[in-house]
């Protein structure tokens, strides 16, 4: 039986030493979180996305315009029993002409269906091909992973409107999903424009910003504005409540990321309410719904924003 290795092709409208020039440019597409050379032949360069995953490449063949090959010398994952698994694959970029355009194949020889990592690792890789080594390679900018610093408190807001929510006296909405994509697919569903107005309501002004500030209309009449208190690429996204109804205005949302097997783990809080009131119970209705709206946005493309959350 014919073993089926993780492949996905993308075609654009570049010269291939375009692509070839930013298949090298790992840290432009993949991730800023890189050590070591990543464009000559026998170089080797060290990633890692905080303790979840770490692997070390070998570039083990280099063709200019045409192939670049790296072979996976050590690899660690936090999510899967086999933590080891993608050690001795081989990640194919071949590279060829396509009636005025350029092709690009990318295998990872080893990635397999049987692979407790597969379904992860497919979209990831989907998402990181189709769509940040695309745009780097179209528009000279992609969507690597952001420079994660050893401080933990990088990225994080000290406003002290933002720890509104640490008396024990207040009460907490709490919601735990998984969405079957990878990490940075839902962070990119929380902080973006886009994708706050494709599961939440598409009335939606927002920028992926420490400090920006928020605004999700929903009707003509009523309308809610939260200050990003926190942004940790792939990990935690934190809100406060600016504008809204009088019981929300002060609390503070929290949205945190884990990587899983089978794709994200997203744990909600809603912090800071004073009391168990009709309106603290009705929200935690809808934020369900939404969050079936987010699921469903992440994993099949389509959500379920007002007004159609309650469909």
């Amino acid at each position: 039986m014919k073993t089926e290795d993780f492949s996905t092709t993308l075609v654009v409208d570049a010269s291939p030493a375009a692509v070839f020039n930013a298949v090298n440019n790992v840290r432009g597409w993949w991730s800023e979180n890189i050590d070591g050379e990543t464009g000559s032949l026998d170089s080797e360069f060290a990633y890692h996305y905080q303790d979840v995953h770490r692997c070390k490449m070998k570039i083990t063949e280099l063709i200019p315009n045409k192939k670049v090959v790296w072979t996976v010398l050590d690899n660690h994952f936090k999510f899967t029993q086999d933590q080891s698994e993608w050690k001795g694959d081989q990640i194919i970029f071949d590279i060829s002409q396509n009636n005025g355009s350029t092709r690009l194949s990318f295998t990872q020889k080893g990635l397999v269906p049987a692979k407790e990592c597969y379904q992860v690792c497919h979209d990831a890789w989907t998402h990181y091909i189709q769509d940040s080594l695309k745009q780097l390679i179209l528009t000279g900018k992609g969507k690597a992973t952001p420079k994660i610093e050893a401080d933990s408190t990088v990225g994080t807001s000290h406003d002290p409107e933002a720890n509104s929510d640490t008396t024990s006296e207040q009460k907490c909405i709490r919601h735990r999903l998984l969405i079957k994509v990878p990490v940075e697919i839902v962070y990119e569903a929380l902080t973006t424009q886009k994708g706050l107005a494709g599961w939440w309501t598409p009335d939606t002004i927002a920028k992926p910003e420490l400090g920006a500030i928020l605004r999700f209309a929903f009707g003509p009449e009523y309308y809610k504005e939260m200050k990003v208190t926190e942004l940790k690429p792939y990990s935690s996204v934190g809100w406060l409540c600016l504008k809204a109804y009088d019981e929300w205005i002060g609390t503070t949302l929290s949205f945190k990321l884990e990587a899983h097997s089978k794709g994200c783990i997203m744990t909600f809080h809603h912090a800071g309410w004073k009391a168990y009131t009709s309106e603290f119970e009705s929200c935690s209705y809808d934020w369900a719904l939404f969050f079936r709206s987010l699921k469903f946005l992440c994993e099949t493309g389509k959500g379920f924003p007002y007004p159609e959350n309650d469909k």
